[in-house]
C-alpha cells in the first residue's frame, strides 16, 4: 500500500490541478503540424459547433447537489480535504481516501484493481469531474458524492472501519469537532464519551455489529446522522475536484480567428477527425460534452473477468435503491421531488442491466491507466484493439467493430 504523503491545502491543491496541462508533442511534431493547424483548419459550421460543444469552455460549474447542503460551503470543504487525507479512518490506520486517488494520477491509483486492506475487483476512477456525474462508482450504486465517500469506509476489502468508529475519531479530535460544529452546527457530547462504542456499526465484525444494536435506535440515528455529514463534507471536497484546460481546449478555443498555431500536430487533427466520425467510429454516441463522457450505462463485452462474471449496473440499480444514505433517504437534505434521478429509475428492465459500466471520462487519459472497470487494458492501444475486436454475439456487446487501420487507429490514439 503507498502512504500518503502531506498535501497542501485545499486551495492551493485546487490550483495545482487547474494548472496541470497535459503534454504537448514534440517540437518536429509541432512543426509538422503547424501547416495543417490553422483558420477554422477546414471544419464547417456544424462541426466547429461540435468541437466547441467538447470543450472544457462549455462545462459550467457543477449541477447542485439538493441532497448535500453543505456541498458548496468552504467550511465544510476544508473539513472534507482533511478527512480524505486522513488514514486513521482506516481499520489499520494505514489506509486513507487518498490511498487509492492520488493526485498526482489525477486521482486514481494506477493499479488495475485497488487495493485497499484486501484486493478490490475493481479500477479506481478518477475522481475529477465526479460532482457533474449523477451516479457514482462504475456500476452506479451510489446516487452522490457524499453517499459514495461513505462506502469505502465500511467495506471490509478497503478502508474496514465501523461508521461509530469514524464518529468517534471526529468527535474526540478537538481540531475535527471545531471544524466539524463550523459546518454542520454542534455535536452531541456523548459522541465523545463512552457511551459511543470504539467501534460498532451495521457492516463490521460480529462483535462490532452486536454492539450496534445494543445502541438505543435514537443513539443509532444520531450516528447515523454524523456519519452521513462527513461524507457530505468530503463530497464539498471533491466538488473541486474539476479539471484543468488541455491542449485540445486552447486548440479549440482559436479555430475561429486562426490562433491555434501548432497546438495540434497532423497525426492528432487526423485523430479529432476520426473521434467526429459518427460513421467510422461512433465514439460521440457515448464520449461527449465537455468531460467526454454521456454519465450513462453501457455494455461493451467486459462483464466476464477471469474468474467470475461483474454483473455491473444490474446489481447497481438494485443497491442505490435500498442505500439509506441516497437521495429519498432519512439523511439527505433534498426533498423528494428533488431527487429525479432515484425517482424516475426504470425499475421494470433491471435485467437489461446486466454487464453495464458507467462511461469514463476520456479526460486526463495518459495519467489514468490502466483502462476499464477492472483494469485489464493498460494502454489505450489495447482499448482500441478490443473495440476493433468487439464480441459479435447478441447481448454481450452493444458496440460495433471498429474498421480502422493500424494508423488510423495510431491517430486516434494520439488524439485520446
Amino acid at each position: 500500500m503507498r502512504s500518503v504523503r502531506h498535501l497542501p491545502s485545499c486551495a492551493l491543491l485546487l490550483g495545482w490541478l487547474l494548472a496541470c496541462g497535459e503534454p504537448g508533442p514534440g517540437e518536429e511534431a509541432r512543426k509538422a503540424g503547424s501547416a495543417a493547424v490553422g483558420g477554422a483548419a477546414g471544419f464547417s459550421e456544424p462541426q466547429l459547433a461540435l468541437l466547441e460543444s467538447l470543450s472544457l469552455a462549455s462545462l459550467g460549474p457543477p449541477p447542485p447537489d439538493p441532497s448535500n447542503g453543505v456541498s458548496d460551503l468552504p467550511a465544510a470543504a476544508e473539513l472534507g480535504h482533511r478527512l480524505f487525507f486522513d488514514a486513521r479512518l482506516s481499520r489499520n490506520g494505514r489506509i486513507a481516501c487518498a490511498s487509492c486517488h492520488l493526485p498526482e494520477l489525477l486521482f486514481t491509483d494506477g493499479r488495475t484493481t485497488s487495493q485497499g486492506l484486501a484486493a478490490t475487483s475493481r479500477n479506481a476512477p478518477t475522481l475529477v469531474g465526479a460532482a457533474w456525474s449523477p451516479w457514482m462508482f462504475w456500476d452506479g450504486r451510489r446516487d452522490s458524492l457524499w453517499a459514495q465517500a461513505l462506502g469505502p469506509l465500511e467495506t471490509a476489502a478497503e478502508m474496514g472501519t465501523t461508521r461509530a468508529a469514524a464518529v468517534g475519531l471526529v468527535a474526540r479530535d478537538p481540531g475535527y469537532r471545531a471544524a466539524y460544529e463550523q459546518a454542520f452546527g454542534e455535536l452531541p457530547a456523548w459522541l465523545g464519551s463512552e457511551r459511543l462504542p470504539a467501534s460498532a456499526g451495521p457492516f463490521g465484525d460480529v462483535n462490532e455489529q452486536a454492539a450496534w444494536h445494543r445502541l438505543p435506535e435514537r443513539d443509532r440515528v444520531t450516528v447515523d446522522r454524523v456519519f452521513s455529514n462527513l461524507g457530505k463534507a468530503i463530497a464539498a471536497y471533491e466538488r473541486l475536484l474539476r479539471p484543468g484546460p488541455s491542449r485540445f481546449d486552447r486548440w479549440v478555443a482559436g479555430l475561429r480567428d486562426g490562433s491555434t498555431g501548432d497546438l495540434l500536430d497532423e497525426e492528432e487533427l487526423r485523430g479529432v477527425r476520426l473521434f467526429m466520425d459518427a460513421e467510422r467510429t461512433l465514439c460521440l454516441r457515448c464520449h461527449n460534452g465537455p468531460l467526454l463522457t454521456n454519465h450513462g450505462f453501457h455494455r461493451i463485452g467486459t462483464a466476464q473477468g477471469d474468474l467470475l462474471p461483474d454483473f455491473g449496473r444490474f446489481l447497481g440499480i438494485q443497491a442505490v435503491l435500498i442505500d439509506p444514505f441516497n437521495c429519498l433517504g432519512p439523511f439527505s437534505d433534498a426533498p423528494p421531488e428533488s431527487c429525479d434521478e432515484i425517482r424516475f429509475l426504470d425499475k421494470a428492465h433491471v435485467g437489461d442491466e446486466m454487464g453495464k459500466f458507467k462511461t469514463p471520462t476520456l479526460r486526463g487519459l495518459p495519467r489514468t491507466a490502466p483502462y476499464m472497470h477492472d483494469g485489464r487494458f493498460e494502454t489505450l492501444s489495447q482499448v482500441m484493439d478490443h473495440y476493433r475486436e468487439a464480441p459479435a454475439r447478441a447481448g454481450d456487446s452493444e458496440i460495433t467493430r471498429l474498421t480502422l487501420d493500424d494508423e488510423e487507429i495510431r491517430a486516434l490514439v494520439a488524439f485520446l
